[in-house]
């Protein structure tokens, strides 16, 4: 991620160097070969599931996998499959696969992994959640740290949907590569422009706190609350026009700092300070390289480019359900012209985010867009070359979805 010409420490004096950094590091392009995911789920006792969940107890239970955040002496052990485990403010695990040239050996790898981290919750009395947000139990931070008390702080200026997110919320990230110059603008778009239908069809939160929430995904309700600024999505139809690496450097210099990090315990940030008035002087140090990499893991938009494309917007699934949203992305975009025809099934509901979240499959267009999109996916799915017996289980799950979306669209 490092650009070989700036090292972490260089100091930015303008948008212009700024800019140039942005563009080396979060866009790698290249032929697409590469897919990975981050899977996360709330965690419950396993006889009350209501029952608040202790660092302590889930330090306990990861051993040596537990990340610094819980356990600074751990070593962090990765799982044996590739995968590392992090925890979030609110105790949510996850785990974040290696990149994997194949989608059956991504799906192989995690799902072991997977497995390991189970047998180790289920040892110490543990589950996983299968839903994008807590059902049973309020907001509750777990995990404290300088920067987890900074985001508090500057979402709690906003209202309460920031402590939703941070403690309650679980979500599934698929991760492709940027792809070949030529083909990045158009890759870009189609992540974008498939998000709401999908958020519509994968979406599983729709109860927090013991009650029904009135949102098919209140994960997704509580992003889009927090900040626009540094949630909002950053391709939209009304903008397609406008170049990736642009878009994103705008987005970027234009949202408010969510933390500055110093030798004590407090990175809150003044108020409204963004990182272009970093850059022109609004506070006492000019930011480096690694402050402007920092500012960039704080923004949160629905896709992020990350040297790939991290696609953020799908809800925490099920069980095994996490590979059909994987197997649907990854056949959406493995090849050109798949890629272009979702992008144009897609783009008049591109825009519907909130509908998404808000009424899922429900809206008639986007259960509509749905069916189109796994039609498509499932006509690209050998493309993945899915052992027999994963493209057929994947296969029977779209068809099922999509016979689910059909029927919402009638």
């Amino acid at each position: 991620m490092m650009s070989p010409e700036l090292d972490r420490s260089t100091v930015l004096r303008d948008g212009a160097a700024a800019a140039g950094h942005i563009a080396r590091i979060c866009f790698k392009t290249g032929p697409p070969t590469r897919t990975g995911v981050e899977l996360e789920w709330t965690v419950h006792d396993a006889t009350d599931p209501t029952r608040p969940v202790d660092p302590d107890r889930l330090r306990r239970a990861l051993g040596r996998h537990s990340p610094p955040t819980i356990d600074p002496t751990s070593p962090a052990d990765g799982l044996r499959h590739g995968g590392a485990v992090t925890v979030e403010p609110g105790g949510q695990v996850e785990i974040s696969s290696a990149p994997h040239t194949s989608v059956a050996e991504l799906i192989r790898a995690t799902t072991a992994d997977l497995a390991e981290l189970t047998a180790m919750l289920e040892y110490a009395g543990l589950v996983l959640g299968g839903t994008g947000i807590d059902p049973w139990r309020a907001p509750r931070p777990v995990v404290q740290t300088p920067r987890y008390q900074a985001m508090r702080c500057v979402f709690d200026r906003r209202g309460p949907a920031g402590r939703t997110m941070m403690y309650s919320t679980a979500g599934l990230q698929v991760c492709l590569d940027a792809g070949e110059p030529a083909r990045l603008a158009e890759r870009w778009a189609a992540v974008h422009a498939v998000g709401p239908p999908l958020l519509a069809a994968f979406a599983t939160a729709d109860r927090h706190a013991g009650r029904r929430t009135g949102w098919a995904s209140a994960r997704m309700a509580a992003w889009l609350a927090i900040d626009p600024a540094r949630t909002r999505p950053i391709w939209t139809p009304g903008r397609a026009d406008r170049d990736p690496v642009t878009a994103w450097t705008a987005y970027a210099l234009a949202a408010p700092l969510l933390c500055v990090r110093g030798d004590g315990p407090d990175w809150t940030p003044p108020p409204g300070v963004t990182f272009a008035d970093w850059l022109a002087g609004a506070l006492p140090r000019p930011p480096t390289t690694d402050d402007l990499e920092y500012h960039l893991s704080t923004l949160f938009p629905p896709v992020r480019p990350q040297g790939y494309l991290e696609l953020r917007y799908l809800d925490a699934q099920p069980g095994r359900g996490w590979t059909v949203p994987v197997a649907v992305l990854a056949a959406l975009l493995a090849d050109p012209a798949t890629t272009r025809e979702a992008l144009a099934t897609a783009i008049p509901v591109a825009d519907r985010w909130h509908a998404a979240a808000r009424y899922g499959l429900g809206d008639r267009s986007l259960a509509a867009t749905a069916v189109a999109l796994f039609d498509l996916a499932l006509a690209a799915l050998p493309r993945l070359d899915l052992p027999a017996a994963t493209h057929e289980e994947i296969g029977r799950e779209i068809r099922r979805r999509r016979a689910v979306a059909e029927r919402r669209h009638r």
